[in-house]
């Protein structure tokens, strides 16, 4: 949702290291001037260029697999099971956004120099069109599993240890209701983007300069006049701002939609880790409906911790239309992740491994170990380096109670057809 968030992390990934390349001077063919030795002086050593580590390995996995749903690629999820309906048409539909975005010009930009040898944009699409493919063709998991497993290498992200371990969070759309007016009860404001962003100096004003310490600096902000909707709940307004985007229910009996627009040059900061640091809350276990009930009980705490997220989030209408990732599809529940767009293939087809909340009886959630094949199309500013996922679990209440407890460590791996 160019989900410019993507949290419900409490921490951040490995930072990119940029690859360093060596030059090759020309030097004139000169008669050497004689060196005096120095024999006290220590050799300078030669330089040497570091050796960069790909965010992707192919592995060998085989195509033989003893016992099927322990398997990478075990995904029943598609065609339904404990009683509840396959998402197959979703899946497709997410296929089916990731080859669009591969025809335009953006995804040609961002495949030119890809850095993984043998993944180009042409043998993405290839992958794509097969697996969707063998996804309409397939009459079981077991199926399309092992069909995948014999016609696809498996291309694993080094993770955030060199050995594979990345850390997932989830994201998902909430559903609000706000006020196209100003009132006594709706007061806390989300901001259409400045048209003259583009040409705001440098470092930007910081949260607190824009909307004050309790978030309603009002006509004293710079960006009045750019109110586009007010929140009764100055949390719910902050909610939107980490999600990047939100579902709303006007109090005059319509509804709309908004989606990221731009925010201000400043890193995630997680408020979840300030308050654990100040010993308000045990990092331990610490979960977004955790975080929120805190600020439930103790509203007047919003104004000390909102404001260290220095980051500020701009807005626009999208009119009922679907969250939106950053290579400018929809995002599908539960078959879209974010990851860092500077490390890992746009668009492309991914298979996840980790354990996540399902709803039982009751109306808990339990929580249960997958093979997930998803598509890459977002990514966030707190989503950086080859040990991140975000997971997209969806719209609404249900998918907030998952997402805001979905966490641990799994693997990630990008399908590519062989050569």
């Amino acid at each position: 949702m160019r989900k410019t968030l993507a949290l419900f992390s409490f921490s951040l990934g490995i930072a990119l290291v940029n690859p360093l390349w060596s030059v090759v001077a020309q030097v004139p063919n000169f008669l050497p001037l004689p060196v005096p030795t120095t024999p006290d002086l220590p050799a300078l050593p030669v330089p040497t260029t570091p050796d960069v580590t790909p965010p992707l390995k192919p592995i060998a996995i085989g195509s033989d697999c003893a016992l099927q749903q322990t398997c990478l690629g075990w995904d029943e999820q598609i065609w339904g099971q404990r009683g509840k309906t396959g998402d197959r048409k979703a899946l497709l539909a997410s296929i089916d956004n990731s080859l669009l975005y591969l025809t335009k010009k953006e995804a040609i930009a961002a495949y030119q120099n890809y850095p993984v040898e043998g993944i180009t944009l042409e043998r993405v699409r290839r992958s794509l069109i097969r697996f969707r493919q063998l996804v309409v063709s397939s009459k079981s998991a077991a199926q399309l599993q092992a069909a995948v497993r014999r016609e696809f290498v498996f291309y694993q992200s080094v993770g955030n240890d060199g050995k594979g371990t990345v850390k997932f969070t989830a994201y998902y759309e909430p559903i609000y209701t706000a006020s196209r007016v100003r009132t006594a009860t709706y007061k806390y404001p989300l901001y259409r983007l400045p048209s003259d962003f583009s040409q705001w100096p440098k470092p930007h004003p910081k949260r607190i300069d824009l909307e004050g310490k309790d978030g309603l600096l009002g006509n004293k902000s710079q960006l009045r006049g750019l109110e586009m909707l007010w929140f009764r709940d100055r949390l719910d307004a902050y909610m939107v701002h980490i999600q990047g985007s939100a579902q709303i229910k006007l109090t005059n009996g319509k509804t709309t939609s908004i989606g990221y627009a731009g925010g201000t040059d400043y890193p995630w900061t997680s408020i979840g880790k300030e308050l654990a640091k100040d010993g308000k809350l045990p990092l331990e276990g610490l979960t977004m409906p955790r975080l929120i009930s805190y600020f439930r009980g103790k509203p007047q705490e919003l104004s000390n911790y909102l404001p260290r997220w220095e980051r500020f989030v701009f807005f626009q209408e999208t009119s009922g239309r679907p969250a939106t990732g950053s290579i400018h599809v929809p995002v599908t529940a539960e078959r879209s992740i974010a990851t860092d767009k500077s490390l890992m293939p746009p668009g492309a087809l991914a298979l996840i491994y980790n354990s996540f909340p399902y709803p039982v009886s009751g109306g808990k959630l339990e929580r249960r170990t997958v093979s997930r094949f998803v598509l890459d199309q977002d990514t966030g500013s707190a989503i950086k380096g080859p040990g991140r996922v975000d997971y997209f679990m969806g719209s609404g209440k249900l998918a907030g109670d998952r997402a805001g407890i979905t966490g641990g460590n799994g693997s990630l791996y990008y399908l590519l057809l062989k050569e």
